[in-house]
């Protein structure tokens, strides 16, 4: 099963050094314990002051009764340009932590999130739900319009689903994905590739009371993550020399099919 996901790491790597790119970037963004995957692209919205509820017909955050320690004032969450196809990763392993617990401090949540299941959100306007680990860096890819209704499936990235350990994804517009820290357990950078009518690429956190149910609970959320994302870039980190190997196979056996065919 390994030298299985190992040789198609080394294909999907293969791929994307033989693959043109329509542009390049190297990106560094800091995403907040306050940035709310579910407001994505939502300027058209208020937030209120953290002592103030949410009001609105339903299409809002829900929060905590009173005041937390923290009060956190949920934020947008940033985005970066990009086009269909382009093809993103991270070009470093996310770090950082987050705690999502009414007091300032310990315990923090790494980028990966909590386990591997636990947390089952609803969608909110044009955003999909979330179904994974519990507070986890996700992403969500946008066209220019403002997300207010008809949000997609939600895609379920427990064990039962896709999984963590994914190579290549490609979510549809309005559908949150996970990225965690951006590698799979093999320490394969996966790769997200922007859908049709994509325009932005926007990071966020989706949390709820308890990770279940109605989208919300950012009022006391502290901390970040910061990950380096590479559109149409390679990864500075060579696989390892098994994987490496492979690679160098995928190579020659590329060389001799376009040999043949010559």
């Amino acid at each position: 099963m390994n030298l299985k996901k190992n040789l198609l790491g080394s294909l999907t790597l293969l791929a994307a050094l033989a693959a043109p790119a329509s542009q390049a970037a190297i990106i560094d963004l800091t995403i907040k314990g306050s940035d709310a995957i579910f407001l994505a692209g939502r300027t058209d919205l208020t937030i209120p002051d953290a002592s103030q509820p949410w009001t609105g017909p339903g299409d809002y955050l829900v929060r905590h009764g009173g005041n937390t320690p923290e009060e956190i004032k949920e934020t947008l969450p940033p985005e970066i340009a990009v086009v269909a196809g382009d093809i993103i990763r991270a070009l470093d392993p996310a770090v950082g932590g987050i705690s999502f617990f009414n007091g300032i401090g310990d315990p923090f949540y790494g980028p990966s999130g909590n386990g591997l299941t636990g947390s089952s959100l609803t969608s909110l306007g044009g955003i999909s739900g979330y179904i994974g680990p519990q507070g986890a860096l996700a992403g969500v890819f946008l066209n220019d319009a403002i997300p207010t209704s008809g949000a997609p499936g939600t895609l379920d990235f427990t064990p039962g689903g896709l999984g963590l350990d994914f190579l290549s994804l490609t979510p549809e517009l309005g559908q949150i994905f996970y990225i965690g820290d951006g590698k799979t357990a093999s320490d394969f950078f996966q790769t997200f590739i922007a859908p049709t009518g994509a325009t932005r690429l926007v990071l966020g956190i989706p949390d709820g009371f308890g990770f279940n149910g109605p989208p919300g609970a950012y009022d006391d959320n502290d901390g970040s993550y910061r990950i380096r994302l590479g559109i149409n870039e390679i990864p500075t980190e060579v696989p390892e020399p098994g994987n490496l190997a492979l690679l160098l196979i995928g190579l020659t056996s590329l060389w001799f099919g376009r040999k043949r065919l010559g």
